[in-house]
This record gives structure tokens, C-alpha cells and sequence, in this order.
């Protein structure tokens, strides 16, 4: 069970409600700890993966032993799970954060979000995992919820085609609301338990055609079982840690470039105005 692992919940969910567009929707909190990440997990597939390194880059390593991650530490990194009206999306993070899966259907209203935390190379890093609504009437208010995403999960379900086919527009849909250049991409089959092997190799085919087309990772998951789902939202921490910590060097090195320059500038303006006495 996930309490084996070292994971802890706050206790009873806390409810805010949110009003958007003079519509009220309420946004669950829970607060999970996972136990640490050390190293990534493999992809699922190769030709359909974001990175084919099995480590951290020794970059990321070397500045997590020196404890130079800047604020990457106290920074939450912003996870929305789209996809078409029962495909699993809450299914996936439930059974994730919680371990749990309800075999009752119950439609997202509006969004609900997970806060997962994770130790990875000894740093403090926090997922917060946004659980969007599928329904078109719910749409225009999730999309609200869509902005600042570092990471972007669409969901399809391996028994549905259609659903895959619905992907390009969610994906459109979280765009919009994102610098593409700036999130990574995960493609999610759901619901693998319920797919025949033909069905499976058939829809995977277009799914991985799909991811590499988009520049995403593909993974194929069953809520039910828990088949692939612990590390999956593993090799995302991961991921999007590593993201996080490079750009956080970037910024420290154009921070210190910036500082020799105006050193340099300050210098040479000192060296212009000054004027020596005359004996």
C-alpha cells in the first residue's frame, strides 16, 4: 500500500470555494508525500520519449550535492491532466496519490487538484496535479486553470479511438493558454485492463505516431490494476525536476554574467572621471 512507501495525507480534504465567471466550483486539496526519487525511470517507449538518459544529468547532480537550486526547492511545479469526459482522469491521479480507485463514476465538476510531494536528489520539490473537467459546459472554466502549467498530460482511453482522436484539440486548448515552448508533454493511454491485445497494438500505433508528432512522452496506464501509474507520475517528478533546476543554473549564470558586466562598465566609467591633483 502507498503507507508502506512513506506516504502521508494531511487528513480530511480541504475545500475552497472558487468563483469564476460567477460560478462557483469547488477545488479538493489533498497533500501527499512520496518516498525519494534518486534517479529517472525508464520511458515507456523509446521512440516516443522526452529524454533517453537513465540519470539526472551530472549538471543537475553536481548542483543538488552543492545545494545551488536556487528556489526550486520552495517552487510547486504545475501539472494539468486533460482529456475527454470519462477516460480516467481522476481515476489516474487517485489511484496515484491515493491508491485508491472507485469503480463508481463520478464527472469532474469544474477542476480538483493533488499536491504531491517529492524528495528528488535531496531537494524538497512539490507537484500540484490539476484534475480538469471533460464535459463541454465545464470547459471555459477549466481552461481558466490551464495557465502557468510546467507539464501537460493528455488522456485518452486504449479502448476508445476516439478519444485519441480528441487529443489534438486538448492539447490545442492548453496551448493556448501556455508558452508551448515551456511545458513538457505526457500522451496517456488509460484503461489498458480493458483493451484486447489487437485493440492495444492498434490504438498504440497512432498514439505513438501522435506523441512523436507532438514531441511528447508516451505512456500507456490501468488506474484499475496500478500498472505503470506509480512510474509514470515518478519519471514526471523526475523530469520536471530536472527542467526546473537547469533553468534555475541558466538564470545564476546570466545573473553572475550580468554582474561582471556592470562591474566592468563600473570600472571603466570610474577610470574615465577620475582626474589625478596636480603637484
Amino acid at each position: 500500500s502507498k503507507s508502506k512507501l512513506g506516504s502521508w495525507s494531511s487528513g480530511s480534504l480541504m475545500n475552497k470555494g472558487i468563483k469564476t465567471d460567477s460560478k462557483a466550483i469547488t477545488v479538493s486539496v489533498a497533500m501527499v508525500k512520496s518516498p525519494p526519487v534518486a534517479c529517472f525511470l525508464k520511458s515507456f517507449r523509446k521512440e516516443a520519449a522526452l529524454h533517453t538518459e537513465n540519470d539526472f544529468s551530472n549538471k543537475v547532480k553536481t548542483a543538488c550535492q552543492e545545494q545551488r537550486t536556487g528556489t526550486v526547492g520552495f517552487k510547486i511545479s504545475k501539472v494539468i491532466v486533460v482529456g475527454d469526459l470519462a477516460v480516467g482522469k481522476t481515476c489516474l491521479i487517485n489511484r496515484f496519490c491515493k491508491d485508491a480507485f472507485d469503480k463508481n463514476y463520478k464527472a469532474t465538476i469544474g477542476v480538483d487538484f493533488e499536491m504531491e510531494r517529492f524528495e528528488v536528489l535531496g531537494v524538497p520539490f512539490s507537484l500540484q496535479l490539476w484534475d480538469t473537467a471533460g464535459q463541454e459546459r465545464f470547459k471555459c472554466i477549466a481552461s481558466t486553470y490551464y495557465r502557468g502549467a510546467q507539464v501537460v498530460i493528455i488522456t485518452f482511453a486504449l479502448n476508445d479511438i476516439a478519444s485519441l482522436g480528441h487529443a489534438r484539440q486538448w492539447l490545442e486548448d492548453a496551448l493556448k493558454e501556455n508558452d508551448p515552448t515551456g511545458v513538457q508533454l505526457f500522451l496517456v493511454g488509460t484503461k489498458k485492463d480493458l483493451s484486447t491485445a489487437a485493440q492495444y497494438s492498434r490504438i498504440e500505433q497512432d498514439a505513438l505516431k501522435f506523441a512523436k508528432e507532438i514531441c511528447a512522452e508516451y505512456w500507456a496506464v490501468s488506474s484499475l490494476t496500478g500498472e505503470n501509474v506509480k512510474e509514470f507520475f515518478f519519471r514526471v517528478a523526475a523530469l520536471a525536476f530536472e527542467t526546473n533546476v537547469l533553468a534555475e543554473l541558466e538564470k545564476s549564470t546570466s545573473r553572475q554574467i550580468g554582474d561582471v558586466v556592470s562591474e566592468y562598465r563600473n570600472g571603466s566609467m570610474l577610470k574615465k572621471t577620475h582626474h589625478p591633483h596636480k603637484v
